[in-house]
């Protein structure tokens, strides 16, 4: 069962999702008002997946992400935003956030953001994924594709499947354009995430964009 930790200062909005998430048979481990207290409940309980809001009081979701993610924790992290291109939220991505979530999702895209994230996948819809990284990340001139520096230890089909990645497709999605299995597939991200010494799929989709590869 996957398991949950709510952090959102609201009350009402913690009642609300975790509700939606017991009814779809997850298992909320608690909740925090703030990010200390999201970090503390995230060490006491190691839930598959944390729930972040980014505007907290006592600390902010996006220093709780980092110290998460520092924390060498199994749990990741999935942040909540009023906005798609909320200001905070590419700096929670770099904290070590797996994804983001809008606030005003459905009860579906709730569940399913949840379980995806928990899975190991990153979160985004590749529309939105496009729009946060073309407001943040910087990109080289288009033609500028560069495969210098780590990138070089990359095998042709591991860049390519970098490429894939950083253009927002799941893992059964790039094996249909690859027309290789998804395990294959699943093997090619976990030496591309290795041998670039990436936490996950989303540091790659900003490392791709980054070096010119989407």
């Amino acid at each position: 069962m996957t398991s949950v930790v709510l952090a959102d200062d609201q009350e009402l909005v913690r009642s609300g999702f975790r509700l939606i998430l017991e009814l779809a048979g997850l298992e909320v481990r608690g909740e925090a008002g703030d990010g200390r207290a999201a970090v503390e409940l995230a060490r006491a309980t190691q839930p598959d997946v944390v729930l972040m809001d980014i505007r907290m009081p006592v600390m902010d979701g996006i220093e709780a992400t980092r110290r998460i993610a520092h924390a060498g924790l199994d749990s990741r992290v999935l942040v909540l935003t009023t906005f798609d291109l909320d200001e905070y939220v590419y700096e929670a991505l770099r904290a070590g956030a797996s994804g983001f979530l809008l606030k005003d999702a459905g009860r579906e895209r709730l569940v399913d953001a949840v379980k995806t994230v928990a899975a190991g996948e990153a979160l985004f819809a590749p529309t939105v994924l496009q729009r946060l990284v073309a407001h943040y990340v910087h990109r080289p001139p288009p033609g500028a594709a560069r495969l210098d520096g780590p990138l070089a230890d990359l095998s042709e089909r591991e860049a390519e499947v970098l490429r894939l990645v950083g253009r927002g497709l799941s893992n059964a999605e790039i094996a249909g354009e690859l027309v290789i299995s998804t395990a294959t597939v699943k093997t090619h991200v976990r030496h591309v995430l290795q041998k670039l010494g990436l936490r996950d799929r989303v540091q790659a989709v900003a490392l791709a964009y980054e070096a010119g590869l989407v």
